[in-house]
């Protein structure tokens, strides 16, 4: 038996599969459908059976037969794009709900732990400011001139607060381990 080949397109309404059958005639060829699956046996070919994306309405949805091949419209019962035309069988870790396809294989992300994580970010990174804006604010005149000129100077990479190692000499760029700086 030959192994049967089709294509397939989609509008909003309704998903289109064409199967190649030769000499395709009422009799020598039969088509089922169901909520979620279509099933055409023909003469001479591999029966085929699709495992539908989602489902459609069976009562209008309708075939029909041309000299070399079955055009089977499907009507869909949700009006939403189909990712592929067939659901694949879910693997091992996957729920069996249906989820399957790229979708199910993305990762699943906790949006509140995220949310917290970030809020506790901003949280550290508010410490770390109100912390310098203290020490600016107790600081020296001669601390806060170098605390400005080290940090301008470096482009935000040093901080200091000795003027007189600071005041001597412009202050050298020196980015954290692992990062190159560069002057845009």
């Amino acid at each position: 038996m030959a192994k049967v080949k089709y294509d397939w397109y989609q509008t909003e309404t309704a998903v289109t599969v064409t199967i190649l059958v030769k000499n395709a005639t009422e009799k020598n060829y039969s088509v089922q459908l169901e909520q979620n699956t279509l099933t055409l046996t023909a003469d001479d070919i591999e029966p085929l059976v699709l495992s539908l994306w989602n489902p459609i309405n069976v009562e209008q949805s309708s075939h029909k037969a041309t000299p070399s091949k079955v055009e089977v419209k499907l009507v869909k019962l949700i009006g939403q794009r189909w990712e592929a035309l067939e659901k694949k069988a879910p693997a091992e870790g996957q729920s069996q709900t249906g989820a399957a396809g790229p979708a199910a294989t993305k990762k699943k992300h906790d949006w509140d732990k995220i949310s917290k994580e970030i809020e506790k970010d901003d949280e550290t990174q508010n410490d770390v400011s109100e912390l310098f804006k203290k020490i600016y604010a107790d600081a020296s005149e001669d601390t806060r001139k170098a605390m400005m000129k080290s940090y301008y100077e470096s482009g935000g990479t040093v901080l200091s607060t000795n003027w007189s190692e600071v005041g001597a000499k412009p202050v050298e760029v020196k980015p954290p381990d692992g990062c190159e700086y560069k002057k845009w």
